[in-house]
């Protein structure tokens, strides 16, 4: 990166950014610790912290007490290590055998499900590395069928490359505390455990709460419960809205007007012409777009944005890099700020309020703020964690 590149974008030149507020996702880890106690909390920061930014987060989530991390990708759990971070980190899915030399070097516990993967690693020069044994419960993603679970701890210890860390599972339907689904994945989990006990393969740890898990089901909390969603301060769905009051947001999206022009009754404006004004109007361009996260088709299900502490919509296609906003008569001008999703005067839109309108889920939105848009940190982070 030049010099020139790298000083625009310390001085936050670009008038589209998201700000993180890391004291929410500590006070996040403090009340999901506080609900799965005594249950452990290990707090999910794959997909760069679900758009959070991996290393703050992760350094924020241990500082209020997370008792580990995990990851998808040993790339994730890596970057983790090349930035300092110590302690824990699970990768949660059986990896290409190429990286399990790479793995084992940095100290990441691994997920396993295959005796396949358990050969390549102790091709890959692993020594009683930790492993955790997935069993797959009725997710139906990954992970061994029940009556594979002996026959693979079995294998596990034959092995000197592993050592058996843990045994896990996921839920599918944590998030509908109504459906019985969870109650039966949980009851298969404790015939599987009851069954690797009685033939001498006991695991340290176990674990099957995800974030709803954790908030719903307080048979699922076991020896940690893995929080993902809910360490940003989100929901993980309608059914469980009750359960996260106590959580706060802790990503919110800003934008700088840019242009600001007077559009006459009956014009029509951006991609396609399609939205045409019914009244004269002033129409303010933010410099952000589908490229940075924004979906394309929110302006026609509604989306909004706040200026001066007002609700606005957005009107005409989101193009890649701008889009526009329908202010009325009201006052507004170059440089005022608008924000996406946060809090602005007393009206506030929420990264759930864009999935609703969209038919999609609050994950989705946050993974999906681009890396072009800057992070900036409350409390700041050294530049090594601002990613």
């Amino acid at each position: 990166m030049s010099t020139a590149v790298s000083a625009a974008t310390a001085a936050g030149a670009r008038w589209a950014w998201a700000e993180v507020d890391l004291d929410a996702v500590a006070d996040n880890i403090r009340t999901l610790r506080a609900a799965a106690a005594p249950s452990a909390v290990w707090a999910v920061v794959k997909a760069n912290g679900y758009g959070h930014g991996a290393v703050p987060v992760a350094r924020a989530a241990l500082a209020a007490g997370a008792a580990g991390l995990c990851v998808a990708l040993v790339q994730e759990g890596v970057e983790l290590r090349e930035a300092g971070i110590g302690g824990r980190i699970l990768v949660l899915s059986e990896q290409p055998p190429e990286l399990l030399a790479i793995a084992v070097a940095h100290d990441l516990e691994l997920t396993v499900y295959t005796v396949t993967q358990l050969a390549d690693l102790a091709a890959g020069g692993a020594h009683a590395h930790p492993v955790h044994l997935k069993i797959d419960t009725g997710m139906r993603r990954v992970g061994a069928p029940p009556e594979e679970a002996v026959p693979l701890a079995a294998a596990i210890a034959r092995s000197d490359a592993v050592v058996l860390a843990g045994v896990l599972t996921h839920l599918a339907l944590a998030d509908e505390p109504d459906d019985p689904y969870t109650d039966d994945q949980l009851a298969r989990f404790a015939a599987v455990l009851a069954d690797l006990a009685a033939a001498g393969h006991a695991a340290p740890l176990i674990h099957a709460a995800n974030s709803a898990g954790l908030l719903a089901h307080p048979g699922a909390r076991r020896s940690f419960v893995r929080a993902g969603i809910a360490v940003y301060g989100i929901s993980p769905g309608p059914g469980v809205d009750v359960l996260a009051t106590g959580l706060r947001p802790a990503m919110s999206l800003h934008a700088k007007v840019s242009f600001v022009k007077r559009v006459r009754t009956g014009e029509r404006l951006s991609y396609g012409l399609r939205h045409q004004f019914a009244a004269d109007t002033s129409v303010a361009t933010l410099p952000i777009g589908y490229a940075d996260g924004v979906p394309r088709r929110l302006h026609a299900v509604g989306g909004e944005v706040l200026i001066g502490g007002v609700r606005r919509p957005m009107v005409g296609a989101i193009t890649m890099d701008q889009m526009m906003v329908d202010c009325g008569d009201d006052p507004v001008g170059v440089g005022d700020q608008a924000v996406l999703i946060g809090r602005q005067g007393a009206e506030h839109i929420t990264a759930d309020e864009w999935a609703h309108r969209l038919d999609t889920i609050a994950y989705e939105i946050v993974c999906g703020i681009s890396p072009r848009i800057e992070r900036r940190y409350r409390p700041a982070v050294a530049p090594a964690g601002n990613l």
